[in-house]
Order: C-alpha cells, then sequence, then structure tokens
C-alpha cells in the first residue's frame, strides 16, 4: 500500500497534581478547552470530545499515525499548563499528575464516549474522580497499584 491510512481513537484521562481543584472555575475551564482542541489540531491530532472538570481532563481524539500517545499527553498537559499560568490568576502553582491513563475506543463506541465526556459535571456530582479512575481501569482490565495510581 503506497498511504499510510489509520483511524486511532484514544480517550484519555489525567488529574491535576493531588486532584487539587484548580479548574473549579467553569468559565476558565470553557476558555482552556477550546485552547487545548487548537493545540491538538497543530500536532495532527483532533479532538473530537474533551472536557475540563475541576481536578482533572478527558479527551477523546483521534490519534495522528506520526504521533506516539506519549507525545499526545505531553502536548496536551505542557499546553495547558503554560495556559493555565498566563490566563488564571492564583493558578502560579497549577500542575498536572506525572501520569494518565489512555483507552482504545472503536470508531462504533466514539460516539458514546463523547457523550460521557460531555456529561463530565453531572456524573461528577455523584462519582470522584478516583472512584471514576478505577473503573475504568478495571472495565478496561488495566492492572494497577494504588501506591503509584495517585500523586
Amino acid at each position: 500500500m503506497p498511504q499510510s491510512l489509520s483511524n486511532v481513537l484514544v480517550h484519555v484521562i489525567y488529574s491535576t497534581k493531588n486532584r487539587e481543584p484548580y479548574l473549579r472555575d467553569v468559565a476558565l475551564r470553557r476558555e482552556l478547552e477550546p485552547y487545548l482542541v487548537g493545540s491538538l489540531e497543530a500536532i495532527g491530532c483532533p479532538s473530537i470530545s474533551l472536557r475540563a472538570v475541576a481536578d482533572h481532563m478527558h479527551a477523546l481524539c483521534r490519534l495522528s499515525r506520526t504521533v506516539s500517545l506519549a507525545k499526545l499527553v505531553e502536548t496536551m498537559k505542557t499546553e495547558s499548563s503554560k495556559w493555565m499560568k498566563r490566563h488564571s490568576r492564583g493558578t502560579r502553582a497549577f500542575q498536572w499528575q506525572q501520569g494518565y491513563a489512555a483507552f482504545s475506543v472503536s470508531t462504533s463506541n466514539a460516539a458514546r464516549v463523547k457523550r460521557y465526556i460531555e456529561t463530565q459535571d453531572e456524573h461528577h456530582r455523584a462519582k470522584t474522580f478516583q472512584d471514576e479512575l478505577r473503573a475504568f481501569l478495571r472495565r478496561h482490565q488495566v492492572e494497577f497499584d494504588e501506591r503509584y495510581v495517585w500523586d
């Protein structure tokens, strides 16, 4: 085949350092999100859905065939950290946690994941980020040690 073609969708989740609610201001989050969408476009990984909540981020995006998953997450964290430190008073100490979780998403399930991401505010009224992530890890059969998941 003379071309390299792909359609790899990934659901990326990561938290603020120590799950600090740096992003509790909804207006701030709604400004950050389009900036991050542009950052993903710039590296060829278009966002399908992206939502920040008070203490974490979800993104469903198409992984470029030339960008690694680690580079995708590094870009997301670096660009959003820089934006937060430039645009929000009181967030000079803003940090993301070191790690992240990422899950493959089939094209047939993309609409469901997109809907899930877009309703983050609703379901986090009843479920913490930690409980949510544990459920994702179990559902996707990812072995984990609680001692190393949280920072």
